[in-house]
């Protein structure tokens, strides 16, 4: 199913609804994340979405993008390199890193990269594959 090397691509967008969602639910209102004037007194352009904004999409990639619905995550790590502002389109690629048939896992790593190809955000997830 899964083999070296298999690269796999997705566009997201940090909307509005993605961002008040965020906030909505996990009320996380740090002013870096909230407040246009702190984050610009801080050095940011403006404020910064929240990195777990990322890991939803990263969710959504291996729960609904992947060829199996078969699937659970067991581990992931995530490095966060450059700010994400809203209505930032963040273009994901996964890539097939290891894949250990004895136990049914699968080992990408993934980049986020904005729209200048500058990479904000990359790392490593591991799935399990349900049998």
């Amino acid at each position: 199913m899964f083999t070296l090397n298999d690269k796999f691509n997705k566009e997201f967008n940090v909307s509005d609804s993605v961002y008040n969602g965020f906030l909505a639910v996990f009320k996380d209102n740090n002013p870096l994340h909230t407040n246009d004037v702190f984050a610009k007194n801080h050095g940011f352009r403006g404020k910064v979405m929240h990195g777990n904004i990322l890991n939803g999409f990263l969710s959504y990639f291996i729960g609904e993008c992947l060829p199996t619905k078969d699937v659970i995550i067991h581990k992931q790590e995530i490095q966060f390199k450059n700010p994400v502002y809203l209505n930032d389109t963040v273009f994901f690629e996964a890539v097939v890193c290891d894949v250990y048939e004895s136990v049914n896992a699968v080992e990408f790593k993934f980049t986020f990269k904005n729209s200048d190809a500058v990479v904000v955000a990359k790392g490593k997830t591991q799935i399990g594959i349900l049998v």
